[in-house]
């Protein structure tokens, strides 16, 4: 067959050859076939015998002889141009061109530097923003000269103006909403009436990929609804206190403290509508200069409002530590924080409240973050032609086979679907890590409030306390890390596939690691901590920071190597390897979650290390850890969970078929 191939491609060519020669004059063609020459250009250009195209290309002597003939069409079309037109200039046109392109490359040039000049600008506000975040409540904490109206008045400003910014979204969305129906409906109109080639149902499925930007996965957005309820909660707190205080002569109130927790309310309820639940309507692109700093305005807001509750709560703490030992006017002073019904409330709660304002800060910031690095960059152009391009194939095909589109029509981003298989075994080993930690806090809550006898049966409660919230956690670390290890080792043969996913994807590993970093510190201050006054304890704190330290490492390991795997084939699918393992993980997370936000995030959990820190130095290294480490227990089962959902699924080029549970079977 070979052979056979190679003699006719032979004859090809020489028919080609000889073709070939009516062409190598210039002269003789332009004059005397120039009646046909549009007809022998589609012969070169689309000829009837590819494998001469082929041939010419390869041989350099008919390749020579090809590229003559597309000279000589050329000066063909010059010449008619030059007999219809005798004003026809083509140097004019093309010095008309140079300079057209020119001009068009330098504005392209000025948008670019206006570009890059409005984001540094924007970039260096935040920061400056921040730094005085920091200044500010430390200032005011250190110095009793501080003027209130202007600490509380930074916060105002940072508030009001986010506020604003949000607002003018709002309103220009709401301006510009009739004129995008109008454009949408014409567009929709137009796209209908055009006809268009078929496409096949591979290649279509393939294709078939939405372009709606999402900020986050669902379970982060809902936890993160969650933590702002929590944060509208303790600003209420706070409100009410201040109409406990101001009829009170002794204690020093002013109006900015009612009106500082009410715009912080109003802040949070308007930052969830704009992030969570309303910013796939908002065109940041229409407003690149005020996005930009809007967003940068927002981010520093919420690192601002991270920074106070830290420097409030470790304020407050210190004074709660040192009201015992302290003077007249300090222990006067904490009487009006914490004397009244509303203080005392206000004191209770902020054990569980306080975190949860500072992991909605920190989810808001990332958030926003990656929105102000999406202005500009997204390019819609391209995607909505092709979209409505397939939505008009897609009705077309529809018709013709109704059901054909059935499976693969894709889901809203807040459906939630879930297959419980292969999960039975890590879900009762979860309960019973539950039940474990239940039985742990009941019993840490009455030991450490149960007031005894005397003082040294008080004492003893505590540590017994202490001793055994510490055995609890080293089971929970151990048990982990153990189906930690287990997870990696059943998960190994997964497709490891770096292109799933998109824009929630890297935010949801970023907010891990930067989470992580809070563990890190604790885990770290802890054990250096414990190890040079294990004389004066025992030593299952230190055991207990040692597992804990060991855990998180080998845990963010495997959801950063987990998160990509997918499964390979229909058998790994039916299969799940390692998902009850995943479960387990996923409910422990829960556990350790608890026990971190009920027990650990007082700097009073450690007696031994405030005794060697010092007050005021340990008090600031829990504020700062402890509510990131909370943090990372609650995302590392946002995570665990996407896992447990997305790897046990086939994605290929059909999408999900439709007789993929028949073959499961």
């Amino acid at each position: 067959m070979d052979t056979v191939k190679e003699e006719k491609s032979l004859e090809e060519d020489n028919e080609f050859e000889g073709s070939e020669i009516t062409i190598s004059n210039p002269n003789n063609v332009i004059n005397s076939r120039s009646h046909d020459m549009d007809g022998s250009h589609d012969c070169v250009t689309n000829s009837r015998r590819p494998s001469a195209i082929i041939a010419a290309l390869r041989r350099p002597s008919q390749a020579i002889a090809l590229s003559a003939a597309h000279a000589v069409m050329n000066q063909r079309r010059t010449l008619l141009r030059v007999i219809e037109n005798p004003n026809y200039n083509s140097e004019a046109i093309e010095d008309r061109h140079d300079v057209e392109e020119g001009a068009n490359h330098r504005t392209c040039n000025q948008k670019m530097g206006f570009n890059a000049l409005t984001t540094i600008l924007s970039a260096l506000y935040a920061k400056l923003l921040v730094v005085l975040g920091i200044a500010i409540p430390i200032t005011d904490t250190i110095s009793t000269d501080v003027n209130f109206s202007f600490f509380q008045g930074f916060y105002l400003y940072l508030y009001f103006g986010s506020i604003a910014f949000v607002a003018y979204m709002y309103i220009t969305l709401v301006k510009e909403k009739p004129m995008f129906s109008i454009k949408k409906g014409y567009r929709k109109e137009k796209n209908r009436r055009r006809s268009l080639k078929k496409l096949s149902l591979s290649h279509l499925t393939q294709l078939w990929q939405p372009t709606l930007e999402r900020y986050g996965s669902l379970y982060l957005r809902l936890g993160a609804i969650a933590f702002g309820i929590g944060s509208m909660v303790y600003s209420g707190l706070e409100l009410a206190r201040y109409f406990e205080l101001r009829n009170n002569q002794d204690c020093d109130s002013n109006v900015l403290q009612a009106v500082t927790p009410a715009s912080r309310m109003l802040l949070t309820l308007v930052q969830i509508q704009f992030i969570f639940l309303n910013s796939k309507d908002i065109e940041l692109n229409r407003h690149k200069i005020v996005a930009r700093f809007g967003l940068m305005h927002m981010i520093a807001t919420n690192l601002c409002q991270w920074l106070y509750v830290i420097v409030e709560e470790t304020k407050h703490e210190i004074m709660h530590l040192a009201e015992l030992s302290n003077t007249t006017s300090m222990q006067h002073k904490n009487h009006c924080v914490t004397g009244f019904v509303m203080g005392s409330v206000v004191q209770s709660a902020s054990t569980i409240l306080f975190p949860c304002t500072i992991e909605y800060s920190l989810i808001c910031a990332v958030i926003l973050y990656e929105m102000w690095k999406k202005i500009e960059k997204t390019r819609k152009g391209r995607l909505h032609t092709k979209s409505s391009c397939l939505n008009h194939d897609r009705s077309q095909q529809s018709q013709q086979n109704p059901g054909i589109f059935e499976h693969s029509h894709r889901k809203s981003s807040n459906h939630i679907s879930v297959d419980c298989s292969n999960a039975h075994k890590g879900l009762f080993a979860g309960i019973l890590v539950i039940v474990l930690t239940i039985i742990s806090l009941i019993l840490f809550f009455v030991l450490n409030n149960e007031s005894g006898t005397t003082e040294q049966q008080k004492r003893l409660n505590k540590m017994i306390a202490k001793i055994e919230v510490n055995a609890v956690e080293i089971i929970l670390y151990l048990t982990s890390t153990f189906a930690v290890v287990l997870a990696m080792y059943r998960m190994k043969n997964l497709k490891y596939d770096r292109r799933t996913g998109g824009t929630s994807d890297g935010l949801d590993i970023t907010l891990l690691v930067v989470a992580q970093t809070g563990m890190f510190i604790y885990c770290m201050f802890s054990i250096i901590g414990c190890y040079y006054t294990i004389a004066f304890h025992s030593s299952a704190a230190l055991v207990a920071e040692v597992f804990s330290f060991i855990q998180t490492c080998l845990q963010t390991m495997f959801v950063l190597d987990g998160w990509w795997r997918r499964c390979r084939n229909l058998e790994q699918t039916k299969r799940k390897p390692g998902r009850e393992l995943v479960t387990f993980l996923i409910i422990a997370n829960m556990a350790m979650w608890t026990i971190s936000a009920m027990e650990k995030n007082r700097a009073e959990f450690r007696p031994t290390l405030l005794q060697f820190f010092g007050n005021w130095p340990w008090t600031i290294i829990t504020h700062i850890s402890m509510p990131l480490a909370i943090f990372y227990r609650f995302h590392s089962t946002i995570c665990l969970f996407e896992i447990w959902k997305s790897a046990y699924k086939i994605k290929g080029p059909y999408g999900k078929h439709p007789l993929l549970p028949y073959l499961q079977t």
